[in-house]
């Protein structure tokens, strides 16, 4: 028995060697197997063919056709161009607050800082019902607005285009336009209609949002000091704008009292101040661009008080902003939209960031692209020539266009601007060019907010209400104009909101009328 136990135990011996030397033979094929192919890439599934003539399977390697991306130099050349750092937006923004302290003490200075005669905010417990008229730009709106006492309103509208001839015309003539459509809304009130007779018997307060320079002497009188936004009505120049609307009531048999002239960023400033208590700025980025923030009195060197109150809403006019082009670089565009438009060499900071001007710097982009033979292989259009034909608008379509082979892109150009015909190279050249001017635009509101709310001292915490369409659609905007304050401010950025102000202009107009006896110096 135990010679059978010792067999048995030799013949599992000679198995375990045996099959201890396979599974040696077998590591070793598949680690020199595995060496010789560590070179390669896995190939996914996906780019696995099958080759129908010798059924085997091939790999199909994805390769980018650089014929459709742009002309790496014609690219580099552009962002040399537009391309802003960090560190030129900080000296954009110390030459900011120079120039602020200079229209502080002087009307000398480029920006005007014009003494609102707003010395107090809202406190969010007003209420009743005032008319608000708001021009802004291309847009005039009536509004009905009622304030309920807890930081809410309710409020009724309509809204109305101001025509070239408009804007062009006489001043009579669009003053008379103004109250035609304050008459009518009046008329209608959303629930019943009146009679002239009934309206004529009505009292009314208004206030007026004139997003425009004026010489401010009270809270209702101001005198218009320049045309901007492509108006230049005749018979305006050095009047006092709430008399011109005061008369057109009166033409237009209206009992309408005109009680504050609000400037669109002062009524942006107090409209949102009304439901967030910190904001000490108003911004409006839209057709124009302006700022207003609170001062210290004391600081307007220039303003002679003989009241009590401590602060007061100044507004910037920074849309005038280094006219004398010693900070900020300009571009040849640049250049070519100051002298296409009515007030050359003036209003030259809006002509850089508002969504007025940057269509038409696009357009002039690529006019000259189209001239050196790097985009458009097919031919420019008509349309291309045309001032201000490719719109801002367009430039905000482009950039929310993130499909394979840039369909609206290619919408815009060839069915609204009218090109021939373009390759993707072409859209992506386009789509760069509206990014960069883009981005150039919300970098530069930045610098001038990071200038204001340094001027403050208020980079502990500081609400900024934001008006207007760039910063409410244009994609990408507010994003980077946070990301430029990051970089002009550091950390001290974070203390700084950025807010959506909605309708900041109407609400803010008819809330100053509202608190026109208790809000004024």
């Amino acid at each position: 028995m135990s010679d059978l136990t010792s067999i048995l135990y030799g013949i599992a011996a000679v198995v375990v060697i045996v099959a201890g030397c396979f599974i040696m033979a077998a590591a070793y094929v598949y680690i020199k197997n595995a060496g010789s192919k560590a070179d390669q890439q896995p190939v996914a599934l996906a780019e696995i063919k099958s080759d129908s003539s010798t059924h085997t399977l091939t790999p199909r390697v994805s390769v980018r056709n650089l014929a459709d991306d742009p002309n790496p130099a014609t690219l580099l050349r552009l962002q040399h161009m537009f391309e802003l750092t960090g560190d030129k937006l900080s000296q954009i923004s110390k030459q900011m607050m120079a120039e602020m302290k200079k229209g502080l003490a002087s009307d000398d200075g480029t920006m005007k800082m014009i003494p609102t005669h707003v010395v107090r905010r809202p406190k969010g417990n007003e209420t009743g019902s005032y008319l608000a008229l708001d021009l802004g730009g291309t847009n005039f709106r009536v509004c009905e607005v009622t304030l309920d006492g807890h930081g809410k309103t309710r409020s009724r509208q309509s809204k109305h285009t101001v025509t070239d001839d408009l804007k062009t015309g006489t001043g009579e003539a669009l003053f008379d336009f103004f109250a035609e459509n304050v008459k009518q809304f009046l008329l209608n009130d959303g629930q019943n209609e009146i009679t002239e007779k009934e309206l004529e018997a009505k009292e009314y307060k208004l206030g007026f949002t004139f997003s425009f320079a004026v010489n401010q002497v009270s809270i209702n009188e101001g005198y218009l000091m320049v045309w901007n936004k492509g108006f230049s009505a005749s018979d305006c120049i050095e009047k006092n704008v709430v008399t011109l609307l005061q008369d057109a009531f009166k033409r237009k048999r209206l009992n309408v009292k005109v009680t504050a002239l609000v400037n669109d960023t002062t009524g942006t400033l107090v409209s949102h101040a009304y439901t967030a208590p910190d904001t000490y700025v108003g911004v409006i980025l839209g057709t124009g661009t302006n700022a207003a923030y609170v001062e210290k009195i004391e600081n307007i060197t220039k303003f002679k008080s003989a009241g009590h109150a401590k602060d007061m809403i100044i507004n910037t006019e920074w849309g005038a902003f280094d006219d004398e082009m010693v900070v900020i670089p300009r571009t040849k565009y640049d250049h070519k939209v100051d002298r296409g438009t009515a007030h050359y060499k003036t209003w030259t900071f809006e002509k850089l960031i508002s969504g007025m001007y940057l269509g038409e710097i696009v357009r002039y982009v690529l006019a000259d692209l189209v001239k050196t033979g790097e985009i458009f292989s097919a031919g420019g259009s008509k349309t291309l020539g045309v001032q201000y034909a490719f719109e801002t608008a367009y430039m905000s379509r482009i950039e929310r266009d993130h499909s394979l082979d840039l369909s609206d892109v290619r919408t815009v150009l060839e069915d609204l601007m009218h090109i021939p015909s373009t390759t993707l190279a072409d859209r992506r050249l386009v789509r760069a060019i509206c990014e960069m001017v883009g981005k150039r635009a919300a970098r530069l509101s930045a610098a001038g907010i990071a200038a204001i709310v340094t001027k403050m001292n208020k980079l502990d915490g500081c609400t900024v209400g934001i008006d207007g369409s760039l910063f409410e659609l244009y994609p990408h905007f507010s994003n980077r104009m946070r990301d430029a304050l990051h970089e002009i401010l550091g950390f001290s950025a974070d203390n700084i909101v950025l807010e959506q102000a909605r309708d900041g202009s109407g609400q803010g107009a008819a809330l100053i009328a509202a608190l026109a006896d208790t809000l004024t110096e």
